[in-house]
């Protein structure tokens, strides 16, 4: 047995005097009983008395047990299950109030079987979560509890936990759970089970709360080769930050304009996107998980590229007449947009031909009246009375497509003149008989001359 009196008188407030008891490990149940007395003639506390257990030399820690008055002698049991090969060592404390009385400790005793007012704790075993996850600590105790007792988890520089739930499974076992809630690096440490009863107070190992980050790629993803509807990716994502290891990737892709997206899962190095719009800009990602629950990490940097254009669908359709005149000719066709086009770039001409002077004439027009709901386009410096094969052809920089082909004459205009030099008369008695040429632009069927 130990023995300790602090006399608190002349003492000013918080000095300290300290009672170490040798290492002990303990490789079977044991309890630590001891008897304590705090009194003063005032009623004032003389001080407060504290009971530290520290595991293998390593920093004393908050104190397991407390207390500051009491009236006579009393007895208190400490139950601590820290097992072999771990050993541990109790330090009483006394801090004095600055009142006078007396502190004492005596008969501090190791027993050789477990304490019969507190209960003894199992091994508890180390937690290991994501971060922003729950972490559960399942303290199992041997004894009893009732409402009562004081359950907490104490952490070592980490902050306490509160008791979540107890599950009492007769008066011989029961198990308290603590949940350390959304857990971060800064939580992650030794916590240990404790127990206030009004006999003392038990004591379980140090377990370690591991907190691991989800896996974040430090770099986007590099482009292999591009299509009109696909882009080969090389994940790219070997350096990360976080932790692993890795045991999923996924890919992440979305418009860059719009709110379209997709999440692939992957099993190589390099990955093929399919079935994307041509002409499009897409922001490439890749998502990392490491085992647990919450272990998918934020997407990592983004790459931003575009597809190519496609070949347009098809020519443009039902190419129609609106007006014809004798000089010029209007037509119109079906609006069309980009599933036609399959690029955002891209043009329309007008491609047109005729007979003028016995030679064939082969003209093309831009037409920029593409974006209209009712597009239309006029030829104009036309011939007269003439056949033009007209057609549509829409081109963008990955190739071309016509429309069908529509003939349409222009109307009949006026003749030119007769030529002059052309009319010659012939005279006779009563009549004059003139002749002269065709006009050198007839215009259309030439149906009457007047003299």
């Amino acid at each position: 047995g130990s023995f300790m009196l602090v006399n608190t008188s002349g003492r000013f407030a918080g000095q300290k005097a300290h009672l170490l008891m040798p290492h002990l490990k303990e490789n079977d149940t044991h309890c630590i009983d001891f008897h304590y007395y705090v009194s003063s003639k005032s009623g004032a506390s003389p001080g407060t008395l504290n009971v530290y257990v520290k595991v293998n030399d390593g920093p004393v820690g908050n104190p397991v047990w407390n207390t500051s008055i009491t009236a006579s002698w009393n007895r208190a049991e400490l139950a601590i299950s820290t097992f072999w090969p771990n050993f541990y060592q109790v330090v009483f404390e006394v801090v004095t109030s600055g009142h006078p009385g007396y502190v004492a400790i005596d008969e501090v005793k190791v027993l050789g079987h477990p304490c019969t007012k507190t209960p003894h704790f199992l091994r508890l075993q180390s937690v290991e979560v994501n971060a922003g996850q729950f972490a559960t600590f399942q303290c199992t105790a041997n004894g009893g509890t009732d409402s009562s007792d004081r359950l907490w988890l104490q952490g070592i520089y980490v902050r306490d936990a509160p008791l979540k739930d107890i599950k009492v499974f007769n008066a011989r076992r029961f198990v308290a759970l603590f949940s350390v809630v959304n857990a971060t690096k800064r939580d992650a440490g030794n916590y240990r089970c404790m127990i206030r009863t009004e006999g003392g107070v038990g004591v379980s190992n140090y377990a370690e709360l591991i907190v691991k980050e989800p896996p974040v790629p430090i770099a986007p993803p590099q482009l292999s080769s591009v299509g009109a509807t696909y882009l080969w990716i090389q994940l790219n994502a070997n350096s990360i930050n976080g932790d692993g290891p890795i045991i999923q990737r996924e890919v992440e892709y979305r418009t860059s304009s719009g709110s379209w997206y997709d999440i692939q899962p992957v099993d190589s190095t390099s990955y093929k996107i399919g079935h994307l719009d041509p002409d499009t800009e897409y922001e490439i990602s890749v998502l990392l998980t490491r085992p647990g629950e919450g272990g998918t990490g934020s997407p990592g940097p983004a790459l931003k590229t575009r597809t190519k254009c496609a070949d347009p669908m098809r020519g443009p359709r039902r190419l129609e007449v609106v007006e014809i005149k004798s000089r010029q000719i209007t037509i119109c066709w079906e609006p069309f947009g980009y599933n036609v086009t399959r690029c955002h770039r891209y043009n329309l001409t007008v491609h047109y031909r005729y007979q003028a002077g016995g030679q064939e004439q082969v003209r093309e027009e831009v037409s920029w009246d593409t974006e209209s709901s009712h597009p239309q386009h006029t030829i104009t410096n036309l011939s007269p009375y003439t056949n033009v094969s007209i057609k549509l052809v829409l081109m963008n920089p990955e190739g071309r497509k016509e429309s069908q082909e529509l003939v349409v004459q222009t109307d009949e205009d006026v003749p030119s003149a007769v030529p002059l030099e052309s009319i010659q008369g012939s005279t006779f008695e009563e009549k004059i008989f003139l002749q002269w040429r065709e006009p050198a632009q007839t215009y259309g069927v030439i149906t009457l001359y007047e003299v």
